[in-house]
């Protein structure tokens, strides 16, 4: 009887040990991977917009070249007119390589920057500018899809007003696809350098 109550006790004891020694095991094994971000928000995508001529133009006319975006309107007395005019010279600075890429002005003013403004609006910079335009909704659509923000500001004159708008200049690659932010407050030919690394 004895004997019996030893073994019984001594298998109590085997079994205890086993879940003790099963339990630490788990809680010392390593979990599933924690998720990690990536930092990057996604940027770009699909849009539907008209060129300064009128032509309907896609996402895909990103494609081929290396582009520069800029969103902005024409009758933004200062901030436009400056980005434009330093895009301006990278493509001077990119001397024969200037039509290797491409740069779009997207209105965020849709209802007074028809195409026929627009085309007037961007002869004044390198020809390697074009300008996008749009119904409200469309250019509502790409503003969306690259993380554009503008808001109508109402002026002392009756019924005027201006924009406030992000004045972020977009570098897409060759494939259409955001790349970073692109720098345009520095020497020209260091810009153009850059930009040549994505011919």
């Amino acid at each position: 009887m004895a004997a019996r109550t030893r073994i019984l006790v001594l298998f109590v004891a085997v079994a205890i040990g086993a879940l003790v020694v099963a339990t630490a095991a788990t809680l010392l094994l390593p979990g599933p991977p924690a998720q990690v971000a990536s930092g990057t928000a996604a940027v770009g995508g699909p849009f539907r917009l008209v060129d300064e001529t009128g032509t309907a133009v896609s996402e895909k006319v990103l494609e081929g070249k290396p582009s520069l975006v800029f969103f902005g309107f024409t009758h933004c007395p200062d901030v436009c007119p400056t980005a434009l005019y330093e895009i301006s010279e990278i493509f001077t600075a990119l001397g024969p390589d200037a039509d290797k890429a491409q740069a779009f002005f997207v209105t965020v003013d849709p209802e007074r920057d028809t195409p026929e403004v627009m085309k007037a609006y961007v002869e004044s910079f390198a020809p390697q500018v074009h300008a996008l335009s749009g119904s409200p909704a469309e250019v509502e659509a790409m503003k969306k899809a690259y993380r554009v923000y503008s808001r109508k500001v109402p002026l002392a004159t009756a019924g005027d007003y201006t924009m406030d708008h992000t004045a972020l200049i977009y570098l897409m690659d060759k494939k259409g696809q955001f790349v970073a932010p692109f720098n345009v407050k520095r020497p020209p030919a260091d810009a153009a350098a850059e930009l040549k690394r994505y011919f």
